[in-house]
């Protein structure tokens, strides 16, 4: 595979943000741990984006990134918007909020889109996390605070221990 040169790294390049890109070799959706793996990093620095919805008033689409071993705690999510109900996305419709593939859905890919967004606070907790550069195959590794500013996330506790896969 070629140097990727999407909006996400021309992005990045132009606001002279520091971050290291990882390539797979593969265009499979991988689980946030498969990519832990092939990259031989602790899952707790992999953030996987977990699409997620709900009826208020906009913005109704969130992203919400948590570590590969964790997975989103919709109650703890729902406090944090101050709503009532949220719900995961499908697959499918993750992919046509965002406009994604799933396995490249990026928080910095979706910049304008709509979203709002929250990074769990454990990535406080790291020099760097890695996240999707927006397309199968490819991964961004970046820190946490940079990526904060360049998305406007809120950083909050809302992940749970999980073993179901997301």
């Amino acid at each position: 595979m070629e140097k990727l040169q999407n909006n996400v790294v021309r992005y990045l390049k132009q606001n002279e943000i520091h971050f290291k890109l990882h390539t797979l070799n593969t265009e499979s959706k991988l689980s946030a741990v498969e990519v832990a793996e092939i990259l031989r990093m602790d899952p707790a620095m992999v953030f996987k984006s977990i699409v997620i919805k709900h009826e208020q008033p906009k913005p109704n689409k969130v992203l919400v990134n948590v570590s590969a071993h964790q997975t989103v705690d919709l109650k703890k999510t729902a406090v944090v918007l101050s709503v009532k109900k949220i719900h995961l996305t499908t697959q499918d419709e993750a992919e046509q909020l965002t406009g994604l593939r799933v396995g490249g859905i990026s928080p910095l890919a979706l910049l304008n889109k709509g979203f709002r967004f929250i990074i769990d606070e454990s990535a406080l907790s790291l020099d760097a996390i890695i996240i999707s550069a927006g397309q199968r195959g490819y991964q961004i590794e970046i820190n946490p605070v940079d990526l904060q500013r360049c998305i406007h996330a809120d950083f909050f506790p809302v992940a749970c221990d999980s073993v179901i896969e997301q």
